[in-house]
């Protein structure tokens, strides 16, 4: 594979090249992820950003339904959107159903829309493991937004905020278990909340249920990246396109204020770091599976380990000691 020409197509908006050098760095193959680091660092030099937006959801709020309902409202903006969609894979066989693609098919029949369903694999989080060097590509692409949708809700499901700018946070009108149902780590990273289906006979209990979440949002500690306002709750229909324009009007206002007061740079800077601080740890693991003799005495110490010969806490501790012999 020349990877100086892929970046080149990569650059140059091509999206079956973009959808291969995704690929590519999804790869766990030692040889493809040398590749992928050139190919990351090339697209890292256009200097180009993009508005990233988490966005997770409860199941069967809708997410798809209001990614392409918002997705086709920004390219009528005249932007480039990107959609990185997670899907959760099976802890047996490995597999995912990836149908996202699927469930958006206006989008994806758009020239300025790009779509790439992801499996999660063992990443906990509600992304995978190389969701955040999909986003550098999309951005070297020329997109001006892209979404990162993540698996469901969940109390892990905060490491999207590590590679977005915005978070969004999508609910159903529902009763008053719907508030008890999201966890708190979840509410205390969403910059905007919006209730979905506000509308036909679902209006007034999704007045209601936006009401309750603003309620409980002002309740939460004032986060120093926010302006007055802010984290909100807002109503949008993904039928109707009704409250759209005003939740994409939120977003920039917020990213605007955000670009203004530094808080964008240090945000970005910060997930930078956490995400050198992930490799190194994984890359740590992988030496530790590749060394014949750690790999055997693993297996040893987890073999004591089940039959109850010694703790966990101990046998975690032979291992370290012996990289220090």
């Amino acid at each position: 594979m020349d990877i100086d020409d892929l970046a080149k197509r990569v650059i140059a908006g091509e999206r079956r090249a973009l959808a291969r050098a995704i690929t590519l760095v999804e790869s766990g193959r030692a040889d493809h992820r040398a590749e992928a680091a050139r190919l990351i660092e090339t697209a890292k030099r256009t200097g180009r950003e993009a508005l990233r937006i988490g966005l997770s959801g409860t199941p069967g709020v809708g997410k798809s339904t209001f990614i392409e309902a918002f997705g086709m409202f920004l390219i009528g903006q005249g932007l480039k959107v990107a959609v990185l969609a997670v899907d959760p894979s099976s802890a047996r066989s490995g597999g995912s159903i990836l149908g996202d693609k699927t469930r958006m098919e206006r989008l994806a029949r758009e020239k300025d829309a790009f779509i790439r369903p992801s499996p999660a694999q063992s990443q906990l989080g509600g992304v995978a493991r190389r969701s955040r060097e999909a986003v550098a590509l999309c951005e070297a692409a020329g997109f001006d937004v892209v979404l990162i949708e993540t698996v469901g809700v969940g109390q892990s499901e905060t490491m999207v905020a590590g590679m977005a700018d915005l978070f969004l946070l999508l609910i159903a009108p529902a009763g008053g278990d719907e508030l008890q149902g999201v966890k708190r780590g979840i509410m205390e990273i969403a910059d905007i909340i919006l209730v979905n289906k506000a509308d036909g006979a679902l209006k007034d209990t999704a007045t209601r249920t936006c009401a309750d979440y603003a309620g409980a949002l002002r309740l939460l500690r004032k986060r120093p990246q926010d302006p007055d306002g802010y984290p909100k709750a807002m109503l949008v229909s993904a039928l109707t396109q009704a409250g759209l324009p005003e939740a994409w009007e939120a977003m920039q206002a917020l990213a605007d204020w955000r670009r203004s007061t530094g808080h964008w740079d240090r945000n970005r800077a910060e997930q930078a770091r956490h995400w050198f601080e992930e490799e190194l740890r994984a890359g740590l693991l992988a030496r530790l599976e590749k060394d014949p003799s750690l790999r055997d005495m693993i297996a040893r110490l987890g073999e004591a380990v089940a039959l109850g010969e010694t703790s966990p806490t101990a046998a975690a501790g032979s291992v370290l000691a012996s990289l220090d012999t």
